[in-house]
This record gives C-alpha cells, structure tokens and sequence, in this order.
C-alpha cells in the first residue's frame, strides 16, 4: 500500500475511534454502522481523485460534494433529484432535519434516542470531522494537526455524557491519533530511505529520521503539544459544562456511594418500551381519589401534537402562572354531563420529572413548589428545577361523559384549531391515507370515523400487541405497523392520530399513565409498567376526547362501545361533597433502577415544550436560502478558476487596436504573458530569470511543440524583444493568432489528464493568490509608514517641558 493509502485508511481508522466516544450518548447506538460505511466511501473518494493531478483545495471540495451526495441518500432519498441528488427539495428536508434535531440535543438526557435529527448531526458530525483529518493528514501531508478535529469530536462526547468520558474510549481515540502521526512518520522515513543515525548521545552526527540527535522532528513534538492539550481539555470540558438529567417521566435517585446518580424512567417515544418489559413494576405513583369509574382514571403527563414525518414531539408555547381555578376545558359546551372529583396525589421521592401527572382536565391543583401552567395542554410544568420528587397535591378534575348523539352531532373545529391538529407532513406516505379511508368508509361523521379506527386497532384490524417490536413513530414506524401489526400503545396511539388527521379529526397524542392497581388500604398504586400513551381527538362542544385503539392495555371509554347511549339527559357539573382523601405513605424506593430512558422536555421560566404552535410556516426561507447559497458557492468554488482564466484570455488578446507604442507595447506583453501562463496550465512552470528567446527555447523543448508552433512561439518572444529594446516598436497585428497557434500545439503535444486540468483548473490561476497576497502585503506597509510618520510628526510638535 502507498503512503497516502496507509494515510488514508488510518485516518478513517482514527476518525472512527473518536467517534466511538459518542456512543454512549444516544440508543440505539446502531448509527456507528452506517457512519463507518460513508466515511470509509468519503475517505476511498479522496484517494481516488488524489490520483488525478488536480490543486489539493479542488480535492476537499469535491470530498465535500462527496459528503453532502452521501448524507441526501441516507437522510433526503425521496427528496433527491434522480434519488441522489441534493436538490432544493432534498436541501430543506435536510436542513428541517438540522432543526429538529437541535431541539432534541436539547429535549432529551443522555442517552437520546436515535431520531433522525440526531442521526443526522452524528452522521453528518462524523463525516465532517473525517473530511478534515483527510485534507490535513493525506491532502495538505501534515497529520499533527489533524489530532484538532478529532480532540473536538471527544471533548463533545465527553462534555455530553452524564459520567464524563470512559477512559477506554479516550484511549481508543488517542490510539487512532498516534497510529496517523506513526503512519505519517514512517511515509516520510519512506521517501528518503533507510536513516542511519550517528552514535547514541551524538550531536551533529549523520541522524535523521523521526528524531534529530535528541530533539524529536516539528510533526512529533507538535503532536506531543495536541496531546498534552487533548488530555487538558479532556479533564476541563466535563468539568465546565452543566450535567444533562432530569425530564420527561424521569425516575432519580440521588445519593452517594452505591445506587447514586440519575435514572431516566418513560419515555414515550423510544424508551416506554424499556419500562413496559420491567421485572419488577416498581411504584412511582400512589393516590386516591372518589371518582367512582376508577378504569377511566388516567393520569395524564403532556401531549404530543406535532408530526414532522420523523416523530411525534411537543411544541412549544408560552407559559402563565397557576391560576387559583383553571379556566373551562377548550371546547366543552354547558349541555354535555360533567362531574368534579377530587384526588390526592403522591410521588416517590425518587421519581423526578418536570411535568406534574394530573387527571385531565384538571380544574384546581393545589401543589407546593414552583410550577407554571401551559393552557393549551393543561399541563403544569416545574419552573426554576422543580421537580415531581416526593410531591404531594391535590387535585379537583371533571370526570366528562358525552353521549354518542352528543359526539355524533359535534361541530366543525374552529379554523385556527382544525389547520394546526390536523397538519401532517408531504412525506407521509399513501398507504397511511388510503387505509384510514378504507377504514372510515361508510362513516356518516367524525365521532363514527373515530370509532371505526379504533375498533380496527382493537379488535377488527388483526393487530397484536408486542412489546419486542422496535419503537418508532416517524413514517416509515406507522408504514411497518400497518404492514406487520404487532407494537405496543406507541405504535398504535401514534398511528391511530396520523390515520385520524388524514380524515380531517383534529388528533394528538397523549402520555402519562393508566390507572394502576388497586391496594389493600384503599389506594391506587401505578407502576412504571403502567406508563401509556393514547390519542385524543377534538369533537366541537366536547373538547378533547380520548381514545383506547391498544388491545389488553387501558379501557375503551364507554362513549366508544356498541352500546354507548345516545340520548341522556345532560347535567349540569355536580362537584361531589366530602374532604379529600389522604395520600397515601410514601412508597419505598427499591434498590434496583430501570434503564436509561430519556428526557421529553424542558422548560425555562418562560417558554416550554408542550404544546403547538399556532402556525408551521415550516424551515425558515433564511435557513433554504442560507443553505442554497452555501450550495451554489461550493458548486461554483471547482469552476472559479476556468472563468478566471477565459476572462483573463479574452482580456488579454482583445486590446485595442491602437497604433501608439504604448499600445503596441502593452499589446505585446500581454500575448507574451498569455503564452507563459499557457504553458503553465500544461505544466511547464514560468522561470522568469530568463530571456524571452531562451524562454522560448525552453518552452519548445518541454512542450515538444511541432514546426508551426515552435515558429509562432519565436515569433512572439522576436516580438516581445523588439517592444523592448528597438528604439520604435513594430506594430504585429498577427501576435493573438501565434498566441493562439502556440496554445493549440501545446494541447496537441500534451495527452488528456493534462489537457483537462489545463481547462478545469489551470495552473496559472495561482496569480491570483499571489497577486491577493502582494497587495495585502503593500496595503501593510503602506499603513505602516503611515503610523511611522504621524509617530515622527508628533514628535516634532511635541512640547518640550521645562522646569519653572
């Protein structure tokens, strides 16, 4: 293998054990597969345009297309153009993915899930950090460096994860840099033989190689410095950022010594799954209530009401003080029978989470601690690091009870309401549209759409519940569901609102708990296996209802079976008399925590997640222009040079034909400059210590240029000598047709790699940077002289001080 080969694959090699340092941050950690597979395709990319003699600058742009080719096809395939291609449509599909997973860098504990934002920021992180070890170590021949990127892709592992970074992960990473500087070392001990040193402890001697007497060489002592600063930042990087815990139905403890530490324990999207298939259902929750329809008694945490496509997430809105009475649910008209009950309430001391469990709708909570109230949801959520450990409240709810006519007879949504809940997104495939029409067929109105739905998940539709299915709730999830059937109550609650939006319903979706089971004393225990999630549908004059579509799990509200009433007399809220219940004592902790789940939202002193946003104007224009302009600039970087140099050659045989001998001499010139630059784009590099005839000498003899050309290429360099030392310069009007003759007979001599290079990127457009870097230079001493002589100006009207 070639020294740039081993290169290569070691900095694969390197990038992808720093990258290893990351997988303790997201589950499942099946992301590295892929990753792998790009940044081996990445790195075999450069390699192979490596091999053509272009500028190195023109090899990381092509990587770069390379990368942004290979992220469309993993993340935006039905967006790309032929499949491919990153096209506008795939460009924002990428950049919503950015966005959203942002957000979920900031909504979820570590370990996250692996939604396909964060998929994307570790994939695409990956392989940005894989580019530059490549232009650093292989491209631009300088590995030592190279050791930057990959320090900045741990020290992110190590700020994120909750224990700070495993040792054996950082020693995997440092391993992968020192193999790079060691291939690095042994490719230049390569191209100058075998070294043999002087004897030990000489100075002076004959040494060479990787050390110099006793002084390691610049590449070895500089990686020495990075890995001296990779282990500070390594230490100093867990120590300043904010530890990442607490969340969504998280479970804590806290402590030290044994069983310390923070555990996570729902999470409705990825890691209810985890808590469903629990051993030992251990107790979070105990209260008691009067409600006398104990199945019906959930416990209610958020809901999710926005769909991207990728998941179901909250949205975000503005927050209020708990008010002493909560306003009347959205919705719900006066004709429509209500009860009010009353419950009181007890967490653990180790369940911690900032969203306080309430039945819904809850009408007053009286709960110690500071807590804000999201209206829309109905949800309190702590403020200022309040959490759900060890709380105790109370809570006044209505138990409501419509009636099928009720629910049959329902309304249309208002506009606002209906555009926002029943947004889906242009990715969602048709297979979810034509089954919930399929389904619905025969519906005279929403209520019956409803049910159908939900007796097709239930009962008629065949489907199965299995919590060994992998968890998912983007697309491509609800497609497999439907195709398999066989989830559990994410799958089916998730699906059930996708199909309901599909047929206009507004929907979301629901999470928190079901009732639990009841104890010997009187009160109600629930358990971490009695974490659910359920869709809640908007009927007009009812409000938000829910709906039971998973089997052996919950009960289906009696407004949804086959024998629901369709007529009753409404009454009026009756609240029902008597003191609230006492909680129940507080429930043991047991000494064993569930695994990881993750962290659903987080909420500051004035905005959190919880519930959508009114409208969804989607990406920002800025963020597609941005990205469109970003696009355009790294296409158009790789044709910069040609269009440089055409304009360049048109300016320079197209003078005026002008007849003074300013004109005849600027002519000349520049036909000779067009010639020397023109040999240089085919590899014969300008010496300027020459005469224009040796010049041209010389440029027939490398270029092996033919009879006619070598003529013409003489006859410039005559023409050139005349302009410059005859006392009157002869007018040529035939110098841009030797021009042009001397270039052709260069291509014709030249064979086809240079010919295209020649054109596609020529080496005479180095002029530019060094014309840039000769005027910035004399910009400099321009500036310079200037501060030169207003010091001298000043100190000649300085005044002199004398003493009185």
């Amino acid at each position: 293998m070639s020294g740039r080969g081993r290169l290569t694959l070691y900095g694969v090699a390197a990038t992808l054990l720093a990258a290893c340092s990351l997988l303790p941050l997201v589950e499942p950690a099946a992301w590295i597969l892929p990753a792998a597979i790009l940044l081996a395709v990445q790195g075999g990319a450069g390699a192979l345009i490596r091999r053509a003699p272009v500028p190195r600058t023109l090899v990381v742009v092509a990587q770069a297309l390379v990368v942004l080719v290979l992220l469309t096809l993993v993340f935006a395939r039905e967006q790309a153009v032929a499949g491919v291609l990153p096209g506008p449509e795939a460009l924002r599909r990428l950049a919503h993915l950015l966005v959203s997973g942002a957000e979920d860098v900031g909504r979820y504990a570590t370990p996250a899930p692996a939604t396909d934002g964060i998929r994307l920021m570790l994939i695409g992180g990956v392989l940005l950090v894989g580019l530059l070890v490549d232009a650093l170590a292989v491209t631009f021949r300088s590995a030592a460096p190279a050791g930057l990127p990959l320090l900045a892709l741990f020290s992110v592992a190590a700020g994120l994860s909750e224990g700070g970074a495993d040792w054996l992960r950082f020693l995997l990473a440092a391993g992968g840099y020192l193999l790079l500087l060691l291939a690095e070392g042994q490719d230049r001990l390569s191209q100058w033989g075998r070294v043999f040193s002087g004897g030990a402890g000489s100075r002076g001697g004959a040494g060479g190689g990787v050390f110099s007497g006793d002084r390691p060489t610049a590449p070895v002592r500089t990686g020495r410095r990075i890995g001296v600063l990779a282990l500070g930042v390594s230490l100093a990087v867990p120590a300043a950022l904010p530890a990442l815990d607490g969340g969504l139905l998280t479970d804590a403890r806290s402590g030290n010594g044994k069983g310390g530490g923070t555990v996570s324990a729902v999470n409705p999207l990825v890691s209810m799954q985890d808590d469903l298939t629990q051993a030992d259902n251990r107790q979070v929750i105990s209260y008691r209530t009067d409600s006398r329809d104990s199945q019906g008694f959930y416990l209610r945490i958020l809901a999710l009401d926005t769909f991207d496509g990728s998941e179901w997430r909250p949205s975000t809105r503005r927050l209020r003080d708990v008010p002493k009475r909560l306003p009347t649910p959205e919705g719900l008209g006066p004709d429509v029978r209500v009860t009010e009950i009353r419950s009181s309430i007890s967490a653990a001391p180790s369940y911690r989470q900032t969203y306080l469990p309430l039945p819904y709708p809850a009408t007053e909570v009286a709960a110690g601690g500071k807590w804000r109230y999201e209206p829309a949801g109905r949800t309190l959520v702590g403020d200022r690091g309040e959490t759900t450990g060890g709380a105790q409240y109370r809570v006044s709810s209505l138990v409501v009870r419509p009636t099928a006519g009720q629910l049959a007879a329902a309304g249309v949504a208002p506009p606002a309401l209906r555009q926002e809940y029943t947004r889906l997104p242009r990715s969602l495939p048709k297979v979810v549209h034509e089954t919930a029409a399929k389904v619905a067929k025969g519906a005279d109105n929403d209520y019956e759409r409803a049910v159908k739905l939900q007796d097709f998940f239930a009962s008629a539709g065949g489907f199965a519940y299995d919590t060994s299915v992998d968890s998912g709730t983007g697309s491509t999830a609800i497609v497999r569901f439907l195709k398999d059937k066989r989830g559990f109550c994410v799958h089916f609650s998730f699906t059930m609102a996708a199909m309901a939006r599909t047929l206009g319903i507004p929907a979301r979706v629901a999470v928190g708990f079901t009732p639990g089971t009841p104890q010997p004393d009187g009160s109600m225990s629930v358990g971490l296996r009695d974490a659910h999630a359920w869709p809640e549908l908007y009927f007009e004059g009812i409000g938000w209802t829910r709906f039971e579509p998973t089997p052996t799990r919950g009960t289906a509200p009696s407004y949804t079976l086959p024998d629901a009433p369709s007529s009753e007399a409404s009454a009026p809220a009756v609240p029902e008399s008597g003191p609230s219940a006492v909680p129940s004592a507080e429930p043991s902790v047991a000494d064993d925590c569930p695994a990881p789940m993750r962290k659903q939202g987080e909420c500051g002193s004035s905005t959190a997640p919880g519930a959508a946003v009114a409208t969804d104007s989607g990406t920002p224009p800025g963020t597609v222009l941005g990205l469109a302009a970003i696009v355009l600039v790294v296409l158009g970087l790789p044709v910069l040079p040609l269009i440089w140099r055409l304009r360049v050659r048109r300016r320079r045989l197209g003078f005026s034909a002008g007849r003074t001998p300013a004109d005849t001499t600027a002519r000349t010139l520049a036909a000779w400059r067009e010639v020397i630059d023109t040999a240089w784009d085919h590899g014969i590099g300008p010496d300027d210590s020459l005469t224009p005839r040796k010049a041209a000498d010389r440029l027939v003899r490398l270029g092996r240029l033919g009879p006619e050309a070598s003529a013409a290429v003489h006859r410039v360099a005559g023409a050139v000598e005349q302009v410059l030392y005859a006392p009157q310069p002869r007018h040529d009007t035939g110098i841009a047709g030797d021009v042009e003759t001397v270039r052709a007979g260069l291509r014709e001599s030249a064979g086809w790699r240079p010919r295209v290079r020649a054109v596609v990127a020529p080496r005479s457009a180095a002029r530019v940077v060094r014309a840039a870097s000769e005027r910035r230079a004399s910009v400099g001493e321009g500036w310079a002289a200037r501060l030169r002589r207003i010091r001298w100006t000043g100190r000649l009207h300085r005044p002199s001080r004398r003493r009185a």
